[in-house]
């Protein structure tokens, strides 16, 4: 396993988001999901975020992307969702008839931890550190 690291600090910060457009309106095809991307990609280095994998269905997209211990994930998620909006559907008008008052993006996501080893293990080895 290669972990990342800083001048004080060793770190493995993996995330699976998802972000579902409003009401589930199937807005993405594979033009939209790839300029979706390409607008993560711009801004997620403002964040020391960095995109590992991505896909869509019709109506939501997964991400899974890694992340610095000084990221500030929710701040991002919301920049990333306002200007994704904006630019989508400026640049792909026929999505605009396709939302409700405009809005691209449910309001709430869903975001994952993804880590290498099960809870239960972590736990037994907390649980046992200082024992013979």
């Amino acid at each position: 396993m290669l972990l990342d690291t800083n001048a004080h600090s060793v770190f493995l910060l993996n995330y699976h988001l998802i972000l579902v457009a409003k009401y589930r309106k199937e807005v993405f095809d594979a033009a939209v999901s790839s300029r979706a991307k390409e607008i993560f990609d711009r801004i997620a280095p403002n964040y020391k975020i960095e995109c590992m994998e991505w896909n869509h269905d019709k109506d939501h997209i997964h991400v899974l992307f890694k992340a610095h211990p000084k990221s500030e994930i929710s701040k991002f998620i919301n920049a990333y969702k306002s200007a994704s909006s904006r630019l989508l559907k400026k640049e792909f008008p026929a999505i605009k008839q396709k939302l409700w008052k405009d809005r691209f993006w449910s309001q709430s996501f869903c975001l994952i931890t993804t880590g290498g080893a099960p809870l239960e293990v972590i736990k037994q080895y907390i649980m046992s550190q200082g024992q013979k």
